[in-house]
C-alpha cells in the first residue's frame, strides 16, 4: 500500500511505523470521526496462494477480529475495525504513545529495566491476561515486542486477534522443512515447541520469558542457534535470575522461575494467582516502590504540564506506536485523559430488589481526547510533583480494582484537589480524577455525590472539547447512570436519549459504545414503565450485538437478559423462560456452571417456572442453585438467601405450607442478623412467614407478623410508600379473617385515603 491511501473511503494511511513477519502496521487518520489510527495489515493474499488457504485465512481473521474487538480491558490494545481491500486484511487499532518493552532495552542499551519498573510491568500484564483469559483468549505469541509501556505508565498487550490467528492457521506452531518451529522461540512454551496442548498457562511461560529478560537484559536460554534455545525451553532449568542481577527481590526470582516450569501444572494456577502473588509481595514487610516514571522536559511554546507527555517512537517492530512530533501551534500529541482502566465489562444494574446482570454500564471508559486548551495561570508544577501525582492517581485505580473503594475515594479526591491546585480546574487529568472519584462514588452506593462529581467533568469537557466529544458523552452517560440510581429517571432518559443521537451521529449505530448507550436507555425505559419501547430496543441492541460479536460474547448476553426481564414485566413468562434458558445455558457453557451471572440467569429461570406454574421443576432447580450459591459464596451470602427465599415460596405453591414456613423463619433470622432487622429483603421474608401462616389458618399470628413489617416500612419508607400500603392492606385481610371488620373496614378506608382512591372494601 502506497503512502497516503485511502482504503474503504475512511482511513488515509500516512507512513509505516512498524513491521514484523505478519504485516506492517500504519499510522493512520480515519476520517470519518477525525482520529488518529494505527492500520495493521496483513500480508498481500496473492493470486499464487492456494484457494482454500486464502478462504480459511479470511474465515479465521473475521472471526478473530471480533475476538480482538470485543476485549475492553485497559491492558489491551483496542480494535475499533477490520477489514479487506485489495486482497489485504486489515485492523484498525487505537495508537499507542509509548515504547515497546524491547525498545526500552534497546534504548537502555539491553541493561535490564529498574526493579520497580519490572514488577509494576508484571503486575499489570498479570491483570490483563487474567481478563483475556476469563474471555477464553490465549495470546500464543506474548514477547517485548507485543507488549507496551505508555507515556502514563499504563501496560498494553498488542496483537491478540493476529497471535491467535497465526496460530490457528500454523504460522506459530507448525514446524517448517528445516524441523524449526515458526515464531518467536525465545518466548515459547515447551508445549508450543513439542505441539502439544496450549492452554492460558503457555501465556504464563511466555510471560515468565519476558519478565525474566527486563530484569536480568537477557532471554532465559540466550542462544545463537534456534534450536538450541527451543532445546533450553524443552529441557534445560533456567538460571535464576539473581544469579545475573543480586539486587532483584527474593519473591520475584521465585515467581519467574515458578512461570517457567516444563510443564503447565507445575507453574501458577492462572494469571489472577499470579498477580495477586505479585501484590501481596509487593505490599508486604519489604514492598518494592511503585514505578515513578519521571517526565522529560516541555517543548518550546507548550505550557509547563506538557512535560508528562512524550514525542513518541518510530518502531522497528510490528507495534502501533505514535510518532508525531510536538506542533505548538496544534497542541499537545499526547492523550488528555491518563486513566490506565478502561471497566466495560459486562453491562450490570439492579432492576427492583434482585441484582441483575442485564442493567445499565456503570462506568464509560474515558477516550482519548483532544489538544489543551493552553497553558494554565499560576506557579509551574515540578516535573516531580507531577510524576508523583500520576503515581497516586494509579495507587487510586489500584485501591478500586483491589475492592477497597473508601481508601480510593481518599485518594482520588486528594489527587483531583492537588491537580486542580496546580493545572487548574479544566485539565484533562484534574477532570480524569474527578472522573474517577464519581465513578468511586457511585460504588459506594453514594449516587447524589457521584452525580455532582460527574456533572461537573460534562460541563468542563463539553466547554473545552465541545458536546460530542467522546469524553464528554462518556461523563454524560455517567450522569444519567447515577440519575438513574437516585430514581429520577426521567432525567435520566434526557441524557441517555441525548448521549444516544451524539454516538450515532459521530460513531455510528453499531459501534460498542452507542450500543451500550441503546442499552441503558432500553433499561431506563422500563423503569419508566414504557415496556414495550423497552421490550423493542433491548431486542434490537441483542440482535445487533449478535452479529456484532456472536451469540454467546458477555455483551450479547447481558442484552438478552435485559431482554428477557421486559417480557417478565410484560407478563409474557414463557418467551421469557425460554431467553433466560438460553442465556443461562450459554453463560454456563462459556464462563462455567458456578459463575455469578450463570446463576443469575438460572436464578431467573426458576422465577418464570413458578409464574407459568412449574413449581416442582421451580423447587428442584432452587435447591440446586441453593447449594451452589453455598459452595460460592457460602451460606449467609444475600444470593445464597435469595435462593433460599425462591425455594420457600415454590414449597407454598405446592402447599406445603409448614416446611414453606419453617424455610422463611430460618432465612428471616439470617437476614436480619446479616442485613438488619429492617432491611427490605428482611421484611420480605418477614411478611412470607406470615402468608405460610394465614395459609395454615393461624390467622391471630399472621397478622401479629404483618403488623410487624407494615410498622417497620412505615418507619422506614413513610405512611404513604406503596410498600407500606400494601402491608397495611395485609394487615386488614387478616382482620377480617378473625372477624374484625369494623377495624378491617377502618384500616381500608385509611390505606385508600393513602392512595388517594375511593371506595370501600366490601367485607361481606
Amino acid at each position: 500500500m502506497a503512502e497516503t491511501r485511502l482504503i474503504q473511503g475512511r482511513y488515509r494511511l500516512h507512513d509505516v511505523i512498524g513491521r514484523g513477519g505478519m504485516g506492517e502496521v500504519w499510522r493512520a487518520t480515519d476520517e470519518s470521526l477525525g482520529r488518529r489510527v494505527a492500520v495493521k495489515c496483513l500480508k498481500p493474499l496473492g493470486p499464487q496462494q492456494d484457494a482454500n488457504f486464502v478462504k480459511v485465512l479470511r474465515e479465521r481473521f473475521r472471526r478473530e477480529a471480533r475476538v480482538a474487538a470485543s476485549l475492553q480491558h485497559r491492558g489491551v490494545t483496542v480494535v475499533h475495525d477490520f477489514g479487506e481491500s485489495d486482497g489485504v486484511l486489515f485492523l484498525v487499532m487505537e495508537l499507542l504513545e509509548g515504547h515497546n518493552l524491547s525498545q526500552l532495552l534497546e534504548e537502555n542499551k539491553q541493561h535490564p529495566l529498574p526493579v520497580p519498573d519490572v514488577v509494576d510491568i508484571a503486575e499489570q500484564v498479570a491483570d490483563a491476561l487474567a481478563y483475556t483469559h476469563r474471555q477464553g483468549i490465549v495470546h500464543r505469541d506474548l514477547k517485548p515486542a507485543n507488549i507496551m509501556r505508555l507515556g502514563d505508565g499504563g501496560v498494553k498487550i498488542c496483537d491478540f486477534g493476529i497471535a491467535r490467528l497465526g496460530a490457528d492457521i500454523g504460522f506459530t506452531s507448525r514446524l517448517t522443512g528445516t524441523g524449526i518451529a515458526m515464531g518467536t522461540p525465545h518466548y515459547m512454551s515447551p508445549e508450543q515447541i513439542s505441539g502439544g496442548e496450549v492452554d492460558h498457562r503457555s501465556d504464563l511461560y511466555s510471560l515468565g520469558c519476558v519478565l525474566y529478560e527486563i530484569a536480568t537484559g537477557a532471554p532465559p536460554f540466550d542462544l545463537d542457534d534456534a534450536w538450541a534455545v527451543l532445546v533450553g525451553h524443552r529441557d534445560t532449568p533456567p538460571e535464576p535470575l539473581r544469579t545475573h542481577r543480586a539486587e532483584l527481590p527474593d519473591y520475584l526470582d521465585r515467581i519467574v522461575l515458578d512461570l517457567l516450569a516444563k510443564t503447565p501444572d507445575g507453574r501458577p494456577t492462572d494469571a489472577t494467582d499470579l498477580r495477586r502473588r505479585i501484590v501481596s509481595a509487593r505490599t508486604g514487610p519489604n514492598p518494592v516502590p511503585v514505578a515513578v516514571r519521571v517526565p522529560e522536559a516541555a517543548a518550546p511554546g507548550l505550557p509547563s504540564w506538557a512535560t508528562r507527555m512524550t514525542h513518541g517512537h518510530r518502531a522497528t517492530t510490528a507495534v502501533a506506536v505514535r510518532t508525531a512530533a510536538f506542533d505548538p501551534a496544534a497542541g499537545l500529541t499526547g492523550e488528555w485523559t491518563t486513566a490506565s482502566r478502561v471497566l466495560p465489562a459486562p453491562d450490570r444494574g439492579v432492576p427492583d430488589a434482585t441484582p441483575s446482570p442485564g442493567s445499565p454500564t456503570p462506568h464509560s471508559a474515558p477516550s482519548p481526547g483532544s489538544p489543551a486548551p493552553g497553558p494554565v495561570p499560576g506557579s509551574t508544577p515540578s516535573p516531580e510533583l507531577l510524576a508523583v501525582l500520576a503515581s497516586r492517581h494509579r495507587a487510586g485505580l489500584s485501591l478500586g480494582r483491589l475492592g477497597r473503594w473508601e481508601e480510593a475515594e481518599d485518594v482520588h479526591r486528594s489527587v483531583a484537589e492537588d491537580r486542580e491546585r496546580v493545572l487548574g480546574p479544566d485539565h484533562p487529568e484534574t477532570l480524569t480524577s474527578r472522573y474517577e472519584l464519581g465513578f468511586t462514588l457511585s460504588r459506594l452506593a453514594r449516587p447524589a455525590e457521584a452525580l455532582r462529581s460527574f456533572s461537573r467533568v460534562a460541563e468542563a469537557r463539553e466547554r473545552v472539547l465541545g458536546p460530542d466529544h467522546a469524553d464528554t458523552l462518556a461523563a454524560r452517560q455517567e450522569t444519567a447512570y447515577v440519575l438513574g440510581r437516585l430514581g429520577r429517571h426521567f432525567e435520566a432518559h434526557q441524557v441517555y436519549a441525548a448521549v444516544l443521537s451524539s454516538r450515532e451521529r459521530t460513531m455510528g449505530p453499531d459501534h460498542p459504545d452507542t450500543l451500550r448507550c441503546r442499552h441503558n436507555l432500553a433499561f431506563n425505559l422500563g423503569r419508566l414503565g414504557r415496556l414495550d419501547e423497552s421490550y423493542r430496543m433491548a431486542r434490537e441492541v441483542a440482535e445487533a450485538r449478535t452479529r456484532l460479536l456472536g451469540d454467546e460474547h458477555p455483551d450479547t448476553l447481558v442484552t438478552r437478559y435485559e431482554v428477557a426481564y421486559t417480557l417478565g414485566r410484560l407478563e409474557r413468562w414463557p418467551e421469557a423462560l425460554a431467553t433466560y434458558s438460553d442465556v443461562a445455558s450459554a453463560r454456563g457453557s462459556v464462563l462455567g456452571p458456578d459463575h455469578p451471572d450463570t446463576l443469575a440467569a438460572r436464578y431467573e429461570v426458576g422465577i418464570c417456572l413458578g409464574r407459568i406454574g412449574r413449581s416442582a421443576e421451580a423447587l428442584e432447580l432452587y435447591r440446586d442453585l441453593v447449594d451452589a450459591r453455598t459452595r460460592v459464596h457460602g451460606p449467609d451470602d444475600p444470593e445464597t438467601l435469595r435462593a433460599r427465599h425462591g425455594l420457600g415460596v415454590n414449597l407454598g405453591r405446592l402447599s406445603r405450607w409448614r416446611e414453606a414456613v419453617e424455610e422463611a423463619r430460618e432465612v428471616c433470622a439470617v437476614r436480619e442478623r446479616v442485613l438488619g432487622a429492617d432491611h427490605p429483603d428482611t421484611l420480605v421474608s418477614r411478611r412470607e412467614i406470615a402468608v405460610g401462616l394465614g395459609w395454615l389458618a393461624d390467622w391471630a399470628a399472621a397478622l401479629s407478623v404483618y403488623r410487624e413489617v407494615a410498622d417497620a416500612r412505615e418507619r422506614v419508607l413513610g405512611p404513604d410508600h406503596a410498600d407500606a400500603l400494601a402491608s397495611r392492606h395485609d394487615e386488614a385481610h387478616c382482620l377480617e379473617q378473625l372477624g374484625r371488620h369494623e377495624e378491617a373496614v377502618d384500616l381500608y378506608r385509611r390505606v385508600a385515603a393513602l392512595r388517594g382512591t375511593d371506595g370501600e372494601r366490601n367485607t361481606s
